[in-house]
């Protein structure tokens, strides 16, 4: 115990002073992980950590099938203990995807309709005051592990914001009091990217907080036509049955199973050049972009590689599971110039370009 604790114990102090000095248990468990000292994974956990994600994937594919790269991404965002940015057209099942992931993997799910109208407290929750009970705090939907921001762009900047906090200290202020929200905790946004009327843009602050930026369009023939077959739309999805495949004390074990993934220094100074490109712009389409990648665009493509790794049963990451992450990692960091944008040069092609001049050496 520390001479301050021995202090606070010694004396007779209000209870509000005494909830402000945290307890052994919560530094102990505070301190529980700590990825750096974290050592390297072993084959058995690998396999057993991976044989799980398989039975998660599947089991989310019997609802939201055609899209196989979007239920990787979502599963190696969680893995990464991150949060995901899904930009589609309307009717493709955003919602229905994480709905089903958060039960598969068994954590309770908030759904969040952003709207003009949507207020910061709307989100987050409020104190109020009640004659008989005095002064209380009425939580937000944002207390869940899984939250669906839907249609995220229909809200001003300002309601926007009241996510930042929660998404990167897993935590929220109400009042004076700031609370723990549950682990894991996993925000899917989706935005309508068609509308350009009553929509704003996210502030780039908040959208450098997405792990991933995910595209994806509509269905090929045969998936559609299997679509029409199930009728998901027309069900409730509590009658939709979808085994519970894991806990939020498992996919905790497996987030920190990421980060015992072997990462080589070969692999991190391939993942530093590829940054390195975006920032210094001597290539062909370096004139497009305004601003590079940041820090935090390096250390999101070194643990989504890692992630990648865990999603293919292995100990170590490759340069190759660098590139199938870098796209979802870079795609929303690239601020392109207007140039770009009047002549159609999009993100994805740019990055294209940066692997092709990277892979050359």
């Amino acid at each position: 115990m520390t001479p301050e604790k021995q202090k606070y114990k010694d004396k007779k102090i209000p209870a509000q002073v005494k909830k402000e000095i945290p307890s052994e248990k919560e530094e102990t468990s505070a301190s529980k992980f700590i990825p750096e000292k974290a050592g390297r994974a072993s084959p058995e956990e690998v396999k057993s950590a991976a044989e799980t994600v398989s039975q998660i994937k599947k089991e989310v594919g019997e609802v939201f099938f055609g899209h196989e790269n979007v239920v990787e991404a979502l599963v190696r965002a969680l893995l990464c203990n991150g949060h995901v940015l899904l930009e589609g057209v309307p009717g493709i099942a955003k919602t229905l995807v994480i709905k089903a992931l958060a039960k598969v993997s068994g954590c309770t799910s908030k759904r969040i309709q952003f709207t003009v109208d949507l207020l910061p407290t709307d989100i987050t929750g409020l104190t109020t005051y009640d004659p008989k009970k005095g002064f209380e705090v009425v939580k937000g939907p944002i207390f869940a592990n899984f939250i669906i921001a839907d249609e995220i762009n229909r809200s001003p900047p300002k309601t926007q914001s009241a996510l930042l906090e929660a998404m990167q200290e897993n935590q929220v202020s109400i009042g004076k009091e700031t609370y723990k929200l549950p682990r894991p905790f996993f925000v899917m946004a989706n935005q309508n990217p068609l509308e350009t009327e009553g929509v704003y843009s996210l502030p780039e602050a908040q959208v450098d907080r997405f792990l991933f930026k995910v595209v994806f369009g509509y269905p090929n023939q045969e998936n559609e036509e299997k679509v029409m077959e199930q009728n998901v739309t027309f069900k409730k999805f509590e009658d939709i049955e979808l085994k519970t495949i894991a806990s939020p004390d498992k996919i905790l074990q497996m987030q920190h199973l990421t980060h015992k993934i072997y990462l080589d220094e070969k692999i991190k100074k391939y993942i530093m050049k590829i940054i390195s490109i975006t920032r210094k712009k001597d290539f062909k389409y370096g004139e497009y972009i305004e601003i590079g990648g940041s820090p935090r665009a390096s250390i999101n493509l070194f643990i989504a590689a890692k992630a990648e790794a865990l999603l293919r049963s292995r100990q170590y990451a490759l340069p190759e599971d660098v590139d199938k992450i870098v796209h979802d990692v870079l795609r929303h960091r690239l601020i392109l110039t207007y140039k770009a944008q009047a002549e159609n040069i999009t993100p994805d092609k740019i990055i294209d370009e940066i692997l092709a001049i990277v892979r050359e050496g």
